[in-house]
This record gives structure tokens, C-alpha cells and sequence, in this order.
């Protein structure tokens, strides 16, 4: 086991956790969930093509506004300076097909902005092509610097030579304090499933992993490890129930923002890609 703490302990990667619709007087600037997004003059509100479980007409529908978070204003939580340091990060939706990410067709069902802070931003009104039920309440949202380490997935896919090695792998995860599975930005993603960093890879170089019959094995056992280190979790957004709202995604799954580490670098993220796993 004393080698996996050491893996463990060199992969830990630090994260902001997040507690939605948390009491008292937070204030994180203009960090919150939920409500209506603070965006530039000349907006445009993005909408996925799609149908849906219950309705099989093909059209634009607009996606919902999830959160948004103050880069300047929780910048001391991210010492590596992977976000950015000024403006607004926003993410958006699309709830009503709720796709999944694992076919290349599902390519903007999920956006995030980023607006420097170059312009003023207000808030912008829910379309009116959106339903009521998709439109989030205002949330307040705590945020606290913490670590996180690879769930077994993540770390299996880095490391295949110990994947005989589970039990010592969950003893040394839960040693060294586990992940406690939370809403967050950055870090590791508390895995449901399966690994995705090789799944965001595979779709988007336009694989569809819908079926085991279009699975290119060659490429995941070329790229699965390099995928762990390319694809960074950007925000993780988990189910949650309070008094009177409940998110879920799925059978109380979470939502994940991936994005290659050269892009989170240069700023694209336009180029995410955005899986929902669940139980």
C-alpha cells in the first residue's frame, strides 16, 4: 500500500469546493448558481439542436444557466493560477435532452463563457423558448480551497500495471482523507462510472461510444493513460435536493466540464466537452 500513498499523494491536484445554497452573508463577488447570467451587451443566448426523451421534434433549444463564478474574487483558491485571474466564468446546459457526451453529436449541449471583465456585464432574461422548469433558481454558493485525489478509475487508467490492486488502492484513498464528493472547480472528479478523460478524448475525435461495436480498442490503449494527463476537470456540478429544489442529473448523478489542459492554458473554452454520469 505504501506505494500507492505515494502515488496517490504525488497526483493529489488542488480543487475549489463548492456548497450550493449555502446560509449566511457569502459573498464571492459575483459567484453564484442558478438565476440570471451577467453577460455583455450583445449576448446571445446558446441553444443545442435536439429532441428529446419526450418530444421527437428536432429543434433549437436554449440551454440553462447553471452557475457562473468570480475569477478575481476566488483566485487566492486556485494557486496554480489555472483559472483565469480577472472576469466572469459562466456554464450552461441544455437540460431538456440531457445528453450524455458520448457521441460527437452531443458537441454543444453543454458552453462555457468567459467574459474578461474588458466590458460591463447585467443580467440577461430567460428566453422565453425556456421552459420554467429549466430555469435555475438564484443560489448563494460557499467556496473553500481544498485537495482532491484520482478515484479508481482516473487511477487505474494512469496506472494499468496495478490494477489487481483495488483494496490497497481504497485503503490508501481513504487514508489519505478521500475526496469527499462534492460540487467543485478543478481538481479530481468524483467518478460515477467510468474514466472519462479517455471518453472526452474518443468523442472528440469523433467516435461514438454509444455502441462496443464502434469501440476503437487500439486508440484506448494508446491514449488512455496520456488522456488522464491532456483532460482536466474544469466544474463538477452534482445532484442536490434542498427544502424546496431539487437538481438531478440522472438518478442523482453529477455534471462534468472537461477540457484539454493546452486549451484551460490558452483560454478556449469553447472547446470543452461535457459528459453526465450517474448511478
Amino acid at each position: 500500500m505504501d506505494k500507492i500513498l505515494k502515488l496517490l499523494e504525488a497526483m493529489q491536484r488542488g480543487m475549489i469546493r463548492l456548497n450550493i445554497g449555502a446560509d449566511g452573508p457569502i459573498v464571492w463577488g459575483r459567484t453564484r448558481f442558478g438565476g440570471c447570467p451577467d453577460v455583455p451587451e450583445g449576448f446571445v443566448w446558446p441553444t443545442f439542436t435536439s429532441d428529446t426523451f419526450y418530444d421527437d421534434t428536432v429543434k433549437p433549444r436554449p440551454l440553462s444557466f447553471l452557475a457562473q463564478f468570480d475569477c478575481g474574487a476566488l483566485a487566492a483558491m486556485d494557486p496554480e493560477g489555472l483559472l483565469p485571474r480577472t472576469g466572469i466564468l459562466s456554464f450552461f446546459y441544455e437540460m431538456e435532452s440531457a445528453r450524455w457526451g458520448f457521441d460527437p453529436a452531443d458537441a454543444g449541449c453543454g458552453r462555457v463563457y468567459w467574459f474578461d471583465g474588458s466590458q460591463p456585464l447585467a443580467p440577461a432574461p430567460f428566453p422565453h423558448e425556456l421552459d420554467e422548469e429549466f430555469r435555475l433558481p438564484r443560489l448563494r454558493v460557499q467556496a473553500k480551497a481544498d485537495r482532491s485525489f484520482a478515484s479508481w478509475a482516473d487511477f487505474a487508467q494512469l496506472h494499468p500495471e496495478l490494477d489487481e490492486l483495488f483494496e490497497d488502492y481504497a485503503e490508501a484513498h481513504e487514508v489519505m482523507g478521500g475526496s469527499g464528493e462534492c460540487s467543485k472547480l478543478l481538481g479530481w472528479p468524483d467518478v460515477i462510472q467510468d474514466n472519462m478523460t479517455l471518453e472526452c478524448e474518443l468523442v472528440s475525435r469523433g467516435y461514438n461510444l454509444g455502441g462496443l461495436e464502434d469501440f476503437p480498442t487500439h486508440l484506448a490503449a494508446r491514449e488512455g493513460a496520456a488522456s488522464v494527463e491532456n483532460w482536466r476537470l474544469l466544474f463538477q456540478l452534482d445532484s442536490f435536493e434542498m427544502e424546496d429544489f431539487d437538481l438531478n442529473f440522472g438518478d442523482d448523478g453529477a455534471l462534468y466540464f472537461y477540457i484539454r489542459t493546452e486549451d484551460l492554458k490558452a483560454r478556449r473554452f469553447d472547446r470543452v466537452w461535457v459528459i453526465l454520469q450517474c448511478g
